[in-house]
């Protein structure tokens, strides 16, 4: 979910007038809020997680299941409740929000996630709640299920069923994607597509490899003339599937974690020592092998969605040589990060940035450290997407409008986030963004509680896990390819290292000393589960860590079943979604092992996933024996004890 103010969106022809004048100003409002609260400082740890969910249509008599376009209609009464509950002064126990599709709803815990690791022990219940607070709303042939559906952009794939968008010229001009199956309820999304396109100069060209089964054909070179003619076609590469609209990579369903920091240097020391770990868990997490209606060759969604929201001219993408355009820019606007942060971690940074001098001096000007400014700079060789006729004037000592249109719209795999400045509760933060969504409440819950517990190991430790930034790049890169847990090697650090220049040790220029090679090829078993004479593994350091800590037996319980269940994702005794998924498809009798993954197979997989997600049936290929026993109330004796914990950390920051 970006920045979801209202107003009468610019078209892409009437923003370019005020793209300068946005970026001046962004700066501006981040060079304010930087110093307004730079020293803020002494905030609690509090967490979040975000969900986002497909709400789906059975067609039972025909055996087809169809993405269900009410999402609008059922956010009004999600959020008609919230709105109720915050007027009789009532806690929320969740919060609804709008995503790209018109099948898709967001949901986040109604209040963040406290510092005491017993509310790890209520996480899953929430989001079980919250999947039964949707499921209230349903039809009686609806369900919501936490995945990326299959068969987007098949003929017919919505309900109600509506054409393509192909002659559109106020749309997409998708061959596959209809504009109703954009959530239209908010001006974001739709003018998002738009201003892509329109800033491009062509729609988006998204080409994932195919899967070659023994009788796909070879070359495998789909048949598109019935979608649209050569002209709306010439993009598509043989032995790939072709795909044609932002919504088939914002269409998709994603979790993420945003965690608040005590003080802006832990935030930014947590995005550097976080960001070699994402392509871990993404290929961990691995969940989307199927796209519009093909069994792909690759086990994520993430270069699907970078290609859906690519708006580099063809100067830009090194197509054409520079005229109009500054830069030849290597990667999407939604890719792995290009920089590292913290100023320890600068040695590491072996990527060349293109940066705005004009907007870096800006920075500079501004007292804003280089790594940062560079990182600010970088961020801005992109232009707004979302700009508001009202709204183009502003307060920058009281707006960040300017800045978050871009931020927002930089979809990294890490997040550094300012606090809001109408948010006074709000912290440094950092968003961790590669894991894929799981399809049961129990798994997400054990990726998020896993994620937040790295954080607290990180910093209990101060180990470091740099390493040069291009290798995290080629990373998240084997991170998608087929069941990549088990036949890729990923470049990691090989040995333990703590970080003299951590956050709480700081002083004056102090920097860590020369970037260390101390760093191999490692399995995902082994980057989790360590190595005979080697790396102890993060789950046995995480282990480490809560041996330390004070942790009830029931929370010690339920930690112990995620981190075992992660454990054991790792080493492939269970299967992540992705492989769960290929095998029942290939074992389907109506699949022809020619990488068509047809109707009847996506119905019969919907309602094994929908048995499975809902408790019905358990799967132990998937998730193996475990089952965590929590609840959605923390205890009053907890909650005394986190009250006293806020109290004990605001009079040490005093």
């Amino acid at each position: 979910m970006g920045l979801l103010t209202k107003g009468s969106p610019l078209t892409w022809a009437e923003t370019i007038q005020h793209i300068d004048y946005i970026k001046e100003h962004g700066i501006k409002q981040f060079i304010n809020l930087y110093h307004r609260l730079k020293s803020r400082h002494g905030d609690q740890l509090k967490w979040g997680d975000e969900i986002e969910y497909t709400i789906i249509k059975f067609d039972h008599e025909n055996k087809k299941v169809r993405v269900s376009c009410r999402a609008e209609e059922l956010l009004n009464r999600l959020q008609a409740e919230e709105q109720m509950n915050a007027m009789l002064g009532t806690a929320n126990k969740f919060l609804w929000r709008p995503e790209f599709g018109a099948y898709m709803i967001e949901g986040t815990p109604g209040m963040p996630y406290g510092g005491l690791i017993a509310c790890f022990n209520i996480v899953e219940a929430n989001m079980k709640l919250r999947r039964e607070v949707v499921k209230k709303l349903l039809k009686k042939d609806e369900t919501c299920l936490s995945i990326s559906f299959p068969s987007l952009g098949v003929p017919g794939f919505t309900f109600p069923e509506v054409p393509a968008d192909r002659g559109n010229a106020d749309a997409a001009n998708s061959i596959f994607w209809p504009e109703q199956a954009v959530f239209l309820g908010h001006p974001r999304f739709k003018n998002l597509t738009k201003n892509i396109k329109g800033r491009r100069g062509s729609k988006v060209a998204i080409n994932v490899p195919i899967f070659k089964d023994k009788n796909t054909p070879r070359p495998y070179v789909e048949d598109l003339t019935a979608f649209g003619g050569p002209d709306d076609t010439r993009d598509a590469k043989p032995d790939h599937i072709y795909m044609d609209h932002m919504g088939f990579g914002m269409g998709c369903c994603c979790l993420q974690v945003t965690f608040q920091a005590v003080n802006v240097d832990e935030a930014r020391w947590l995005y550097d020592q976080l960001t070699p770990i994402t392509p871990i868990l993404l290929a961990l997490s691995a969940a989307t092998p199927i796209f519009r209606g093909k069994l792909s060759n690759v086990d994520s969604r993430w270069d699907i969605i970078s290609a859906s929201v690519d708006d580099r001219t063809r100067e830009e993408r090194g197509l054409e040589p520079l005229k109009n355009s500054k830069w030849v820019i290597d990667k999407s606007r939604y890719d792995s990060t290009d920089c590292y942060i913290y100023p320890c971690s600068v040695g590491y940074n072996d990527i060349p940035l293109q940066y705005d001098e004009k907007i870096y001096q800006q920075l500079i000007d501004g007292n804003i450290d280089e790594p940062l400014a560079k990182h600010i700079a970088h961020m801005f060789i992109r232009d707004p997407h979302q700009v508001f006729r009202e709204r183009i004037e502003q307060d920058d000592e009281k707006s960040s409008e300017h800045f978050e249109t871009i931020q927002s719209s930089n979809w990294m795999n890490m997040r550094f986030k300012p606090p809001p400045p109408d948010a006074p509760e709000i912290g440094w933060r950092v968003e961790f963004r590669p894991t894929e969504v799981q399809l049961t409440d129990f798994e997400n819950a054990a990726y998020c509680c896993f994620v937040v517990l790295l954080t607290r190991m990180i910093i209990s430790f101060r180990l470091t896990y740099l390493m040069p930034i291009s290798m995290v790049t080629e990373n998240m890169k084997r991170a998608q390819q087929k069941d990549a847990v088990l036949s890729q090697k990923f470049l990691f650090r090989k040995g333990l290292a703590e970080c003299k220049s951590a956050p709480e040790n700081l002083k004056g220029s102090e920097k860590c000393g020369p970037p260390s090679q101390d760093i191999e090829e490692m399995s995902i078993d082994e980057i989790m589960n360590g190595k005979k004479n080697g790396f102890p593994g993060l789950i046995s350091l995480i282990r480490q860590f809560l041996d330390s800590a004070d942790v009830d037996v029931d929370t010690r319980c339920t930690i112990s079943q995620y981190l075992n269940f992660i454990s054991k994702r790792a080493t492939g005794e269970i299967s992540t979604l992705a492989h769960w998924t290929r095998e029942f498809v290939q074992s389907h009798p109506a699949y022809k092992h020619d990488s068509d993954v047809n109707d009847t197979i996506v119905y019969d997989l919907m309602k094994k996933m929908d048995a499975i997600s809902s408790g019905e049936d358990h799967c132990d290929k998937l998730l193996g024996c475990y089952r965590s026993k929590t609840d959605h109330a923390i205890s009053a004796a907890v909650r005394k004890a986190e009250e006293h914990m806020i109290v004990s950390s605001q009079k040490r920051a005093h």
